[in-house]
């Protein structure tokens, strides 16, 4: 579903207001239970002694939860609990990260925008509890010029078709949310893993090469609103509406997949390691106070839903939602983790097998050679200007003082130079008639070519393609391959092969143990027309 932004509420800002935004923020209120003895109260003791509680949520939701805290303080009831908020306000991933790491910082109470935090806040003793499951919700849109949003049948094809702008996927929820979509609506697509890595790989890699991530919204926003702009942005719902009412000559909307979303949750977590029944009750109390007609109002004043995902009032937002199921903490992590290591730059070398086999004719007349080269030609779109690729080939006496490989290119910056350059070189390659395939001389020159011009800042990798196994009889064995490998790996300065053989007469064997002794992996396209789904699989893995 989609709105645009006709119907917009009008924006008061007090002094007051400006105050506190100026401030940053730390609020403290007080709230009274009955002064007459202790029933009641949390913690035992008279008013004069209330139970402290530190509670961080994230900056949008700061105001809700301190005018909670405020009512909470104005209650006369004599059952009304004695408390004391210092509330803060900090990204999920700080506190996650702070709790995780068992910093003196953690506070009694946690309000992230999303339960995703919670399993990485363990410090490694215990998990923090949910008290709450939900006090709020926001659902995850696209949000971009009305032209970009031709297809919207799912995340996938969105992100295809335009520039995705997520924020940081390892610090922000909605961008975390984003990626993970992708992987949770396949149950309803045909997407293969190709389909998304292709997507996913150079998305990766184009907002893992700049030099600061997104973390808020109103910059990739106003790059979004620009007239002719092709960006889209993956964003909470609450932050488009409040965008709006700050920019109402943006023209911007808001989507929602036909496959469905994802949802920011804002559980109540209990944070504090003593005094855990006391702070559990804490924090059921001022939800309760969230869920008072004054405070439903409040929230979705502040463009944000209820718990059961109740479309906002007024025609706001993007009305109703289908949700998509929600993944596990393995599955959120996995695919966390994969983006952490797409959107590392790369330092590659590409070495091509170029032996005389590699001219065997395997599909509509292209030879094993054509279809290598097609391969690596498309990939190399997949990489960043900040990526550093060179490019190598071999067969056996191909180089200089016969040497089984020969350079073409330098590791260099992906600059329209050396582009260029890696495409000239790549286009007229041919296999060389009689040429051997000299696998273990090449595979331990690669590694130590990319060893001596090793880039710390980047994953540094040997790609290596090749649809044979060694015949060179002048060459090391292969264990004796494997073992120079293995002396070679440097756990500091780690440099992997990544081998991808091609057709029936790959060795599937021999590449895996020349990749595993670098920590690297091994695919095997034995039908070669699949060698440019295999290559994508591989940098997935990398």
């Amino acid at each position: 579903m989609t709105r645009s932004n006709n119907n917009r509420r009008p924006v008061y800002l007090t002094a007051v207001g400006l105050l506190v935004l100026s401030l940053g923020a730390v609020f403290v209120v007080r709230s009274f239970g009955s002064e007459s003895g202790a029933d009641g109260f949390l913690g035992g003791g008279s008013c004069d002694d209330p139970t402290q509680i530190s509670l961080s949520t994230t900056p949008e939701l700061q105001p809700q939860l301190e005018s909670a805290a405020k009512s909470l303080a104005g209650k006369k009831d004599d059952n009304a609990p004695c408390l004391q908020f210092t509330i803060t306000g900090a990204s999920a991933s700080k506190v996650a990260q702070d709790v995780g790491s068992g910093s003196d910082n953690r506070p009694d109470l946690w309000v992230p925008d999303s339960s995703l935090w919670v399993a990485r806040a363990d410090d490694g003793e215990s998990i923090p509890s949910i008290a709450v499951p939900s006090i709020a919700t926001s659902p995850v849109v696209l949000v971009g010029r009305g032209e970009n949003f031709a297809t919207t049948q799912s995340w996938l094809g969105a992100f295809a078709g335009t520039q995705p702008a997520l924020l940081d996927p390892l610090s922000q929820s909605a961008g975390a949310l984003a990626v993970v979509a992708i992987q949770s609506e396949r149950s309803k697509t045909s997407a293969s893993n190709t389909d998304v890595a292709s997507v996913l790989v150079p998305m990766a890699q184009r907002l893992g090469s700049m030099a600061k991530q997104y973390t808020e919204v109103s910059g990739p926003f106003s790059k979004a609103a620009a007239e002719g702009s092709k960006v889209i942005v993956p964003a909470s719902e609450q932050s488009f509406v409040k965008y709006q009412e700050e920019h109402p000559e943006a023209e911007l909307k808001a989507v929602v997949p036909k496959t469905g979303t994802l949802t920011l949750d804002y559980p109540v977590v209990v944070t504090a390691k003593s005094n855990t029944e006391a702070v559990t009750e804490a924090g059921k109390a001022l939800a309760e106070e969230m869920f008072t007609d004054a405070g439903a109002q409040a929230r979705d004043q502040a463009g944000f839903r209820d718990p059961q995902l109740s479309p906002l009032s007024g025609g706001l937002g993007v009305g109703e939602v289908t949700q998509l199921s929600k993944p596990t903490t393995q599955s959120v992590e996995k695919t966390l983790q994969q983006w952490a290591t797409l959107s590392l730059s790369a330092h590659s070398l590409a070495v091509i097998d170029v032996s005389g086999s590699m001219g065997t004719k395997v599909e509509n007349g292209k030879t094993r050679m054509q279809l290598t080269l097609e391969a690596a030609e498309r990939g190399l779109t997949m990489f960043p200007d900040s990526a550093a690729l060179g490019l190598w080939v071999f067969s056996t006496k191909i180089g200089p003082d016969s040497a089984d490989y020969k350079e073409l290119v330098p590791i260099g910056k992906l600059t329209s130079a050396q582009r260029s350059k890696m495409i000239g070189q790549l286009r007229p390659q041919t296999a060389r008639v009689g040429g051997g395939t000299g696998l273990y001389d090449t595979a331990i020159a690669a590694v130590r070519a990319v060893r001596a011009n090793y880039d710390s800042t980047a994953v540094n990798t040997v790609l290596l393609f090749t649809d044979g196994k060694n015949d060179d009889p002048g060459s090391p064995s292969l264990a004796s391959t494997i073992k120079q490998l293995e002396s070679l790996r440097d756990p500091a300065r780690p440099v992997r092969i990544i081998a991808l053989g091609m057709g029936p007469e790959a060795d599937a064997n021999e590449l895996k143990l020349l990749a595993e002794a670098t920590n690297g992996r091994s695919y095997v396209a034995r039908n070669p027309t699949d060698l440019q789904a295999v290559f994508i699989d591989a940098l997935q893995s990398r």
